[in-house]
């Protein structure tokens, strides 16, 4: 990156001076002129100015999104490698050893929460790939938001700790209309990185309720919180949070990008707050044209 920007401002300087050698030439042969050859040099010089600012500009971002996008093919395969290497070790352990039925059970039950944690990243990278379409189809229909909420919530619920790890508060029977599928990777993407930024045994509480028509959603940690400043960018395409050289946490980036595009799509607000006295609170609204009475 370095090289590039260096070359590119000995160019910009180097266009700049020729610019203004050939304007002293043009005086020196045309000093009648001489007001309007510098008017028009003048004129001229900002706005070759500008445009190269604006490629600059351009080029960077550019660059910083191939690097992103190096970050999530990186994150992929590692996230695709672990849950891979985690089946093929159980597998190979239940084949070669003789194991009893409980033994059997924990391991297939292990390799099913790998198995569906492949099935979400790869649902992942489906819903970002339908999202890049110009016009991303939805399918609508009546949505019991209650037991899709739950039925992500067990399913995320981790086992390793005595306590529970997922609390959840929910009213019941809360229908929305909309795409299962889509909705189901928002919900899970909402939760997951919950209880991925969440210290051991941590608490994770989702709620879900109606209030004056609409439908509220929330899903609050007491992890590591959300700086200010990046609170503006956390819905990006590949932006993750703190530094890419000193970040343990795994994901591709992607989470909370599907979640904004959407809830955007079914015409949902989310918002994130600062909770106490750690951590974050993600808060969505479902307006009350898509709740049901």
């Amino acid at each position: 990156m370095r090289k590039p920007i260096v070359l590119f401002y000995f160019l910009l300087f180097y266009a700049s001076a020729q610019l203004v050698w050939w304007g002293v030439l043009l005086i020196e042969t045309q000093p009648h002129r001489k007001s309007m050859i510098i008017g028009e040099g003048i004129f001229f010089m900002v706005i070759f100015l500008v445009g190269a600012l604006k490629l600059k500009k351009a080029f960077v971002r550019e660059h910083k999104l191939q690097k992103q996008q190096q970050n999530f093919l990186l994150a992929v395969t590692h996230e695709l490698k672990s849950p891979l290497a985690s089946i093929k070790l159980y597998i190979q352990t239940i084949l070669k050893r003789d194991l009893n039925k409980e033994q059997q059970e924990q391991f297939l039950s292990n390799s099913l929460k790998d198995i569906e944690r492949l099935d979400d990243l790869v649902g992942n990278v489906l819903i970002a790939t339908k999202l890049e379409g110009i016009r991303p189809n939805f399918p609508k229909e009546d949505i019991n938001l209650t037991e899709l909420v739950q039925h992500v919530s067990d399913r995320l619920q981790i086992h390793s700790c005595t306590s529970q790890v997922i609390k959840t508060e929910l009213e019941q029977e809360v229908y929305i209309e909309g795409d299962r599928f889509a909705l189901t990777n928002a919900v899970t993407n909402l939760i997951e990185n919950a209880v991925k930024y969440s210290p051991p045994c941590a608490h994770v509480f989702v709620r879900l309720a109606k209030d004056n028509g609409n439908v509220l959603f929330s899903v609050a940690d007491h992890g590591i919180g959300i700086k200010e400043e990046e609170k503006k960018r956390i819905f990006n395409k590949f932006y993750r949070v703190g530094q890419e050289e000193t970040r343990k946490t795994k994901g591709t980036g992607l989470g909370l990008y599907i979640v904004k595009t959407v809830l955007e799509k079914h015409q949902a607000q989310i918002k994130v707050k600062d909770n106490s006295p750690s951590g974050s609170v993600f808060e969505v609204i479902f307006n009350n044209h898509y709740a049901a009475n």
